[in-house]
């Protein structure tokens, strides 16, 4: 069975930092694309991050230069850095991977999804 465990979200104030992890089992990122993704009450489910399993990182343009993707081969996890936060980024944040994506980025081809941690940034 799949399944993704993501942890670190929480509440911080507007310039707070926060690291989502998302660790798998039954899974391995290894040789997989993975991506995290949000959605906030009534929004659309946003991209966030993508890493190819070639190690190539796409960022949605409304976080760039703020959060960075990043793997730990051993522990078969995936995080997701975040600066300078901003009370629009509070969402649940969502960890998707699938064996080959790109080049389409769109979340419904993701096959496997974590259950989400929520992230609220208050001003």
């Amino acid at each position: 069975e799949v399944e993704f465990l993501e942890s670190g979200g929480g509440s911080v104030q507007a310039g707070g930092s926060l690291k989502l992890s998302c660790t798998a089992s039954g899974f391995s990122f290894d040789d997989s694309d993975v991506g995290w993704y949000r959605q906030a009450p009534g929004g659309e489910c946003e991209m966030v991050s993508v890493m190819t399993r070639d190690g190539t990182k796409y960022y949605g343009d409304f976080v760039k230069g703020r959060v960075t993707i990043s793997q730990d081969y051993a522990a078969n996890t995936v995080y997701l850095q975040m600066t300078s936060l901003r009370p629009e980024d509070s969402a649940m944040y969502y960890c998707a991977s699938s064996g080959r994506v790109w080049p389409s980025l769109s979340p419904g081809d993701f096959t496997y999804w974590g259950q989400g941690t929520q992230v609220t940034v208050s001003s």
